[in-house]
């Protein structure tokens, strides 16, 4: 895993106006903090940030090494990154400090690969119920990502935590007992359970719960 330069100020003055002062020229409040480092209070360059991260394959695990603000030479991880609910920028960023020779607790994305027997010829539907592996390793061993292929789940068959496979030296964190995948039966669609078209109802009867749920959506249509 590569390593990335990125400089940052320190800064002493907290509070929505400074953060606003920051974002008007580009930049971001951020704190630097680690185990056995103090928090420090930083600035640093939002566009920087975020090119950096979509450049590297790790993503958001990307190990970051600090110019400036005292903290040259640091290495840390971004813990938490706040962005616009709407525009999509980066807001805050919470960075960690980590020691490459220490274990760092990190979260990392699973990529289903393959397709699965039970969808392909079964009829079934792939239901993905977790998309993130919690995991400690070496701040260099992070994986970019937990790669699960699925071709060989039949109709009713589940992946667990505890059934994949992972890199050496990466240890496991979530409970392996929590289900990943499963291939489920495909459930009813509306056409099958609402009326026939040109078919009426019954005079008094009511219309069934999904028929009237159909009918609905056919007339919803139109700081720091």
């Amino acid at each position: 895993m590569a390593e990335n330069a990125l400089n940052v100020e320190t800064r002493e003055n907290a509070g929505k106006g400074v953060a606003r002062k920051l974002r008007a020229v580009g930049r971001i409040p951020g704190v630097c903090y680690g185990k056995n480092d103090s928090p420090v209070s930083v600035s640093l360059d939002a566009r920087d940030l975020q090119r950096l991260l979509e450049a590297s394959d790790a993503g958001i695990n990307t190990i970051i090494s600090l110019n400036g603000g005292g903290l040259d030479g640091k290495r840390v991880l971004v813990r938490e990154l706040q962005r616009d609910p709407v525009r999509g920028q980066y807001l805050h960023a919470d960075l960690y400090t980590v020691d490459v020779s220490q274990t760092v607790e990190v979260s990392v994305p699973i990529h289903i690969t393959g397709k699965a027997t039970g969808v392909e010829f079964g009829g079934g539907v792939l239901d993905q119920a977790l998309r993130d592996l919690d995991l400690t390793c070496l701040p260099l061993a992070i994986p970019k990502e937990i790669v699960l292929d699925v071709s060989a789940l039949e109709l009713g068959q589940s992946v667990h935590v505890r059934d994949i496979e992972l890199p050496e030296g990466v240890e496991l964190r979530s409970d392996g007992d929590l289900s990943v995948v499963s291939v489920v039966a495909a459930s009813k669609t509306e056409e099958e359970v609402a009326p026939v078209e040109g078919e009426e109802l019954e005079e008094g009867a009511e219309p069934t719960e999904e028929g009237a749920a159909a009918e609905d959506g056919a007339e919803e249509k139109s700081g720091d």
